[in-house]
């Protein structure tokens, strides 16, 4: 897949726990916080045929992801749900 002139810029805030996770996802896997967030849009919005496939590479072929503590992220998702987010 060609890579797509950059030419929008995005900015938003994360919490610690969520920027942390980013962090140290983006140093196993060699890559960007960005390109991290490129690609969980990729996933979660696909677009044509072809970067539907693509995505699906992507996923099969990428590398276990550690959730970290179902405690932590059981009380995110919580904590989302009461204001009205998930």
């Amino acid at each position: 897949m060609l890579m797509a002139e950059m030419t929008r810029r995005l900015q938003i805030l994360v919490d610690e726990a969520r920027w942390n996770r980013l962090e140290q996802q983006a140093k196993q896997r060699g890559s960007s916080v960005a390109t991290l967030v490129r690609e969980a849009i990729d996933i979660a919005f696909p677009g044509g045929e072809a970067e539907a496939g693509e995505t699906a590479r992507r996923i099969l072929t990428r590398p276990p992801i550690d959730l970290g503590d179902w405690s932590a992220a059981k009380s995110d998702i919580e904590d989302g749900m009461e204001r009205g987010t998930s």
